[in-house]
């Protein structure tokens, strides 16, 4: 059996990184900047209001109440036709540009509101409620790095320049499909004896959306080796990366296995961690396969390790994996000291420590503590248990990736 991280450190040194091209802003969320991104003007461009209100001089709220002349009313998208002198103020809107010579902003309710002449109560330092130019961006400051995985800020603040078609690495487009006579679509109402709903395949689709991949459907695919060989050539021609669960274990009827071995180019590995132990890595005709097992927890699992990094690294994100923290377990457990054991756990904070007590029975085909669990608590390969109130290490699979492939423990 492979150890976990020699395992993905071999799938992703196996995959390359795919094209980088020009998408429209409102296109790119969840895809990966190919190129540095400066700004190519300050933001804002111009000092502005931070608040509704008076724009006057500092020098006038000495003594309080201060009676200002109001000079003109100035909205948001409008620029003042005058400028601030001793004894005078500008009613001004938020984010609308600053008057010359005014060098602060009393917000409205310190005022009486006055339309001609308007009496201040409080005072008001020099800058307050101001916004210079450039406090944000300078022109030429880099803004986004390269490798930077666009999410709605991100894409805010491109649009705030003016940045309109990103130079991103292309949406990879996966093909997904399901093996096994005994599978029958997860629509379906009543099942005959001996048949299951299809859960993996509706798991990895919405994963791999998530991830910001185009989902290539092709359904269940019974066992046929011609269908299976047949599906697999054209899984190969259409996609960037080509997914299966089931039918990669030892078993007599694991026909994918089978089909795979003829095509070439496929290894079959045992990784020493649990779930998740049968996957199958390696390509078809140039484009990689990822065969995960064929229990759900088990494809989650597989997905998480090899799959997901993977495609983050064909989007050219240099962080693969997902953070992990220190946390403490609340209760003793055994586990395979043959294997990385990932466990289910549910967490609960004490006092800034993360507590992790297992969401449920940890059998490979528990959906329900899967969907109960917060994170995965990681037990290395020769530990055989954990007392309670002993460390361990979780796995935060909500949480964004943050860890490279050079942080992967030996």
């Amino acid at each position: 059996m492979r150890p976990l991280a020699e395992a993905q450190r071999h799938v992703i040194g196996a995959v390359g990184r795919l094209p980088a091209i020009e998408v429209p802003l409102a296109e790119s969320a969840g895809l990966v900047l190919a190129a540095e991104v400066h700004a190519p003007h300050d933001i804002p461009a111009f000092a502005n209001s931070a608040m509704d209100g008076y724009a006057v001089l500092a020098a006038d709220l000495i003594e309080l109440p201060a009676l200002l002349e109001v000079l003109e009313d100035v909205a948001a998208g409008s620029v003042p036709s005058r400028a601030v002198g001793r004894g005078q103020a500008i009613k001004i809107m938020t984010g609308a540009p600053m008057p010359a010579g005014a060098d602060t902003v009393v917000q409205v309710e310190h005022t009486d509101g006055g339309s001609d002449r308007v009496a201040i109560s409080v005072a008001t330092e020099a800058g307050t409620a101001v916004r210079p130019a450039g406090s944000d961006l300078t022109a030429g400051s880099l803004v986004l790095d390269t490798g930077t995985r666009l999410g709605p800020a991100h894409l805010a603040t491109l649009a705030s320049i003016g940045e309109a078609q990103p130079r991103v690495y292309r949406r990879p487009r996966v093909a997904v499909f399901s093996t096994g006579d005994e599978l029958r679509p997860y629509e379906t109402p009543q099942l005959a004896p001996g048949q299951i709903r299809d859960t993996n395949r509706l798991l990895i689709q919405e994963s791999l959306r998530e991830l910001g991949a185009e989902v290539l459907d092709l359904g269940i695919i019974g066992d046929d080796p011609d269908q299976l060989r047949a599906v697999l050539a054209d899984a190969a021609e259409r996609a960037d990366a080509v997914t299966t669960s089931g039918g990669v274990s030892m078993g007599e009827y694991d026909l994918v296995k089978e089909v795979l071995s003829e095509l070439g180019g496929v290894e079959f590995w045992q990784v020493a961690i649990q779930p998740a132990k049968p996957f199958a890595f390696g390509s078809i005709a140039g484009t990689p396969f990822f065969g995960l097992p064929g229990n759900p927890v088990s494809v989650f699992v597989a997905y998480e390790q090899f799959l997901r990094p993977a495609l983050l690294h064909m989007m050219g994100s240099p962080r693969l994996f997902r953070p992990r923290i220190e946390g403490i377990l609340d209760e003793p457990v055994d586990t395979n000291p043959e294997k990385t054991v990932f466990l289910r756990v549910g967490i609960a904070w004490h006092n800034g420590d993360a507590h992790a007590r297992l969401s449920g029975g940890q059998g490979s085909h528990v959906l329900s503590a899967l969907a109960s669990a917060d994170a995965l608590a990681v037990v290395p390969a020769g530990v055989a248990s954990i007392n309670a109130g002993e460390p361990v290490v979780l796995e935060m699979f909500r949480w964004p990736e943050e860890r490279r492939l050079d942080e992967l423990e030996a």
